[in-house]
């Protein structure tokens, strides 16, 4: 790790030695569109320069994964890594494929995940990546197959630690069986809590660290977001149709998001950084991901790597959720 960077505070991932700032750099979005889950076109160069202004600001882990623009987020990675001397954890995922169509299918089967592995390290250009998951539980029958094939590739010193990928309890237990997992990672925010229950503790009991995904509700929780916003987006945004995107959801989040932006007005701060800090404060989660298109998103959201919540702010945010369901 770098010297240079601003020294952010860390937490330990789970079983592993790796040490993660509290954010961590998400690259779902900069895949782009053209493809079944994409974010519409986005152009590659702010990609970098978001990238790259996330690692000068501290954040010391990338979290992406092979499906993500099917394969092209990779290659951004590989390209803000060749541009800058701060060298972050590189995590990425597996089991989500596709064909010579672009449509995607999924698969734990071991020549397929090692095919995988080997794609990702060459798109990466990087000689071993520091966390594989598994994408996806999915096919289930075969998650002890997947889950033995990342086993080996441990051994094999091509990746240095293993995790998983939006498991309940009971698929967490029977790849446990096989071999120890590094880490979780679950979706987790305001508008969708559901893993508090059983997920969080089950992982907090076993020493299995969790990274959260979508901690702003893949922009959602922004402040930047309104009806006529999401009635604009490009047809290839999978956000479109999401349900917390739609009503009758919608209303009752955008009224969360003025209650994160009072709170962050006092210090300075986006309803984004609030909505992060909110799941930070839950004792099992590590770190969240988060994601960005360009530097001057990638700058709105850093403070969330330091920002936290005070007891009563905290509490504010719970009695909303409790008064208005999700």
């Amino acid at each position: 790790m770098d010297s240079n960077r601003p020294s952010l505070e860390t937490r330990k991932l789970g079983n592993s030695d790796l040490e993660l700032t509290l954010i961590g750099f998400g690259a779902w979005a900069i895949g782009g569109g053209n493809w079944e889950y994409g974010w519409g076109p986005q152009d590659d160069r702010k990609s970098v320069e978001a990238i790259l202004r996330a690692l000068e600001g501290g954040v010391n882990w990338i979290d992406t994964a092979a499906v993500y623009g099917l394969g092209h987020s990779e290659e951004i990675v590989a390209d803000a890594l060749a541009a800058t001397s701060n060298k972050p954890y590189i995590f990425t995922k597996c089991s989500m494929c596709w064909d010579a169509n672009r449509q995607i299918y999924r698969s734990l089967k071991k020549d397929s995940l090692r095919e995988e592995l080997e794609s990702s390290l060459r798109r990466l250009k990087l000689d071993a990546i520091d966390l594989y998951q598994i994408h996806w539980p999915d096919p289930a029958v075969d998650i002890e197959e997947g889950w033995e094939a990342l086993a080996r590739f441990k051994e094999e010193g091509k990746v240095r630690y293993i995790g998983v990928s939006n498991f309940n309890v009971e698929q967490m237990k029977r790849a446990q069986k096989i071999a120890p997992i590094t880490s979780l990672q679950p979706p987790y925010s305001l508008v969708r809590p559901a893993v508090e229950k059983e997920i969080l503790p089950f992982c907090k009991e076993n020493n299995i660290g969790v990274i959260n995904y979508a901690p702003m509700a893949s922009g959602l929780l922004t402040g930047k977001m309104t009806a006529e916003r999401i009635a604009g987006m490009p047809e290839d945004d999978w956000r479109r149709s999401a349900p917390q995107f739609n009503e009758p959801q919608l209303t009752r989040n955008l009224k969360l998001v003025e209650l994160l932006r009072e709170i962050g007005n006092a210090h300075n701060v986006q309803p984004g950084v609030v909505a992060i800090a909110w799941t930070l404060r839950n004792p099992a989660i590590t770190a969240a991901i988060v994601g960005a298109r360009s530097a001057l998103q990638v700058e709105g959201i850093l403070p969330a790597a330091t920002f936290r919540l005070s007891d009563e702010e905290a509490a504010r945010i719970n009695a909303f959720i409790t008064e208005n369901p999700a």
